[in-house]
């Protein structure tokens, strides 16, 4: 499972955060607000109650009165409802014998004992207040109000307050977003200037001014990278002082056992052999010396010139007994280029020479639009190696089946440091048909 990142999980801290905060406030209003509506509702209630009980009890008061007459002049509206409680009997504007049914058993107690009470109860599927009043005579007064438009109102103020609160929650992951980006920003120039490095500049540096606080952070990042420039420089002229200075013995030790294996006829066999695998591995020694001075100067930038690829590439294979027509030229692929001369020769040179060694010489040498492609018909090169084969020293499968030892081992990476050099990159893939196919990489080259 993949770990959520850091924006995402500030984000979301962010937002619980607003939505807690705001469910809270929410809460406390809604309860505040239900509270004081409840109680304004209650009150009005009460003094109506009083008011109607007040003229209920002078209607009742005389000799045989007309109690449905007193309660139908009330003015109570459609959401009041009036009960008189006399000599044991309910009346009512409609005169519903259930309507005792209305009044709990607690407010009748309290009201019998001759104490007002008020009590919310539920009626008709919605809430309501009842009121009792006792009057003279033993009589009691109800009048039941209805809660419904109030609690219509406080459905609506909650909806308000629950998506007040889902839109404070959407703000605050909204800030945590912009907060953290802005936040994370000198971390991604820190990432970029890594990924610079790891491509190969190494002039990449932060501005410790840029960002105050992560001051330190830049100053340890620049330190680093001049470290590593450093080491990688005192390594490369190592190379490059061991492979100058090797030059000049092993080119004494040529001349000797070229004069040795001239005279080879001359000795008995196991001296001829001996003469003549001491030729070939000092002549192996002098490619791997070569090829290590090269890597060494690989890391210095290009000497750009026009420079007619097509007609290189053609040269190349002749130089190696190849017919100019196995070049291929695209139709988007332009004549000149501003690249360096030696550099592309070389590196085609070697993926030529890489072909001929361990993929049964090459079917195709194409040249497109800022790249060249080398094709081959042996076996391919295997997915998992196809980034370590570019690396120094390292022998694709294909040559320690073939048991070839006259590779050095460094022609691909000759290839991947000249790539670099341009601004590119060398790769392989499998060629359509069977086979492998190298491409060298030349983005953003400039042609005439």
């Amino acid at each position: 499972m993949k770990p959520i990142g850091l924006r995402a999980r500030v984000s979301a801290a962010f937002a619980l955060g607003a939505l807690i905060l705001s469910a809270c406030v929410s809460l406390v209003s809604y309860e505040s607000t239900r509270n004081t509506l409840f109680g304004e509702r209650e009150r009005a209630a009460v003094r109506a109650t009083y008011y109607d009980a007040a003229v209920v009890n002078a209607g009742i008061t005389g000799a045989d009165p007309n109690i449905l007459e007193v309660l139908r002049a009330l003015d109570t509206g459609s959401d009041r409802y009036v009960l008189v409680y006399l000599d044991g009997q309910w009346h009512s504007r409609s005169a519903d014998p259930a309507a005792d049914i209305a009044v709990p058993q607690g407010l009748q107690e309290m009201t019998a004992g001759g104490e007002p009470g008020a009590q919310r109860i539920r009626r008709d599927g919605g809430p309501a207040l009842i009121v009792g009043i006792p009057l003279v005579g033993g009589a009691v007064f109800y009048e039941i109000f209805s809660m419904g438009e109030l609690q219509r109102t406080l459905q609506t103020l909650a909806l308000v307050l629950t998506a007040v609160a889902i839109m404070v929650a959407a703000a605050g992951a909204a800030v945590g977003w912009y907060v953290t980006r802005h936040a994370l920003h000198p971390l991604t120039a820190v990432a970029e200037a890594a990924r610079g490095i790891a491509g190969g500049d190494l002039t990449t540096r932060l501005d410790p001014d840029t960002e105050p606080d992560l001051a330190p952070l830049s100053a340890a990042f620049n330190d680093m990278a001049d470290q590593l420039s450093r080491r990688l420089e005192r390594d490369r002229r190592f190379a490059a002082d061991v492979s100058h200075e090797l030059r000049s013995p092993l080119q004494t030790l040529e001349a000797a056992a070229s004069v040795l294996h001239k005279r080879r006829d001359t000795l008995d066999d196991r001296s001829a052999a001996a003469i003549s695998l001491v030729t070939a591995e000092i002549a192996r020694f002098q490619a791997l010396v070569n090829d290590l001075l090269e890597l060494a100067r690989s890391d210095r930038p290009a000497h750009r010139e026009q420079v007619d690829v097509p007609e290189l590439a053609q040269r190349v294979c002749r130089s190696r007994n190849l017919p100019a027509d196995l070049v291929e030229v695209t139709a988007d692929a332009p004549q000149w280029w501003h690249v360096d001369r030696r550099r592309v020769e070389q590196a085609l040179g070697n993926l030529i020479d890489n072909a001929n060694r361990y993929g049964g010489g090459p079917v195709t040498v194409r040249v497109g639009a800022g790249y060249l492609e080398v094709d081959d018909e042996g076996p391919g090169v295997a997915e998992k190696n196809r980034v370590t084969i570019f690396d120094r020293f390292v022998r694709g499968p294909a040559a320690n089946f073939r048991g070839g030892t006259d590779g050095t081992g460094l022609g691909l990476a000759i290839v991947a440091g000249h790539a670099a050099a341009h601004g590119g990159d060398a790769s392989v893939s499998e060629r359509p048909g069977g086979g492998a196919r190298f491409r060298f990489t030349l983005p953003g080259f400039e042609t005439s």
